[in-house]
């Protein structure tokens, strides 16, 4: 296993210095963000495909900082309603997938997308809730007519391009985001379509993640894993339950919120959760994301990383003398 960090969190910095940095704290590799939600403050697929000096550049200064890059972040909404948001994100993942194959990176990471409810939709609408029925019919609709259609041209792209693997983040707002909207659609569009395990998204959801584990790891569909944590405020769940609309930046009113590593669910949970991934065959990078309200970037991501470097397995045992 290799721990990883999303570029997010040093957006302020170079790539040079974050590189640094990282290298410096024992982290083995870099999540890029190259375009849609992520941003580009470190690199820009649609300039960097185009550019055979500047990729070259970029792969000099990984090297040069001895530092990998785990995948290429584009999280975005490519099923958008609204023709111009959905040409912005289709052309970042487009370009990012031509990098992808450019540099020899085998996983880009994103989202699933969420379409409208119907043909004149304009904003994006996630069903939640399967009453009344036409809420079913909004569904039907946004699967078999939008996302699956799309995916399957979208994994072939990507695939003649030379990546491997699509990680889609498991995420509330989009129509992939638990595993059996991941299997339903990796059945439908083929295995280059896995599961980004985010467990931040996953706890207030109510899952248990071990099981969430074992149940992607049973169909070879996990593809790339974010440690990120979620606090769970039981006092106002208990008043107005887990799907909330609040701001983010309301701490004290909210159901839940992210935390780093350790802060939202104890460091044994997520030793629990690393051996999970090893028993279910996973032995690949673990990213970790901060967003933490209450603790600057580089703080929350130095406890974070010292948290999983406590948990991560490197050395399998290929010696079981007692089996």
């Amino acid at each position: 296993m290799k721990i990883s960090v999303v570029s997010g969190i040093l957006g302020d910095y170079s790539l040079d210095e974050s590189l640094k940095y990282l290298h410096g704290l024992g982290v083995d590799e870099f999540e890029l963000g190259v375009g849609g939600y992520p941003g580009k403050a470190h690199a820009d697929a649609l300039v960097l495909s185009k550019d055979k000096k500047a990729r070259e550049q970029l792969l000099e200064t990984f090297e040069r900082n001895k530092m990998g890059i785990s995948a290429l972040s584009v999280h975005g909404n490519c099923v958008h309603p609204d023709p111009e948001v959905r040409g912005r994100f289709e052309a970042d993942y487009e370009a990012a997938c031509v990098l992808a194959g450019q540099i020899g990176v085998k996983r880009i990471v994103t989202f699933s997308g969420c379409p409208g409810s119907d043909e004149g939709a304009r904003m994006p609408s996630w069903v939640t809730c399967a009453w009344p029925t036409e809420y079913q019919d909004v569904l039907n609709w946004q699967w078999e007519k939008v996302l699956i259609p799309y995916w399957k041209e979208a994994a072939k792209f990507a695939a003649d391009n030379g990546v491997e693997k699509i990680a889609l983040e498991l995420h509330p707002g989009f129509c992939v985001y638990n595993p059996a909207t991941c299997l339903r659609l990796r059945d439908a569009v083929g295995g280059i379509v896995g599961a980004n395990i985010d467990p931040s998204h996953l706890f207030w959801q109510g899952m248990d993640i071990l099981e969430v584990i074992r149940v992607l790891g049973a169909a070879g569909a996990i593809h790339y894993f974010h440690a990120k944590d979620t606090y769970l405020n039981l006092h106002n769940i208990r008043e107005n339950g887990v799907l909330d609309t609040t701001s983010l930046a309301r701490i004290p009113d909210r159901a839940w919120v992210f935390r780093t590593l350790g802060y939202g669910h104890d460091e044994g949970l997520w030793k629990q959760i690393i051996s999970a991934l090893k028993i279910a065959g996973y032995d690949d990078t673990i990213s970790i994301e901060h967003e933490d309200g209450l603790m600057s970037p580089k703080e929350g991501l130095e406890k974070a990383v010292a948290l999983v470097r406590n948990c991560i397995i490197r050395q399998g045992n290929t010696n079981m003398w007692w089996a």
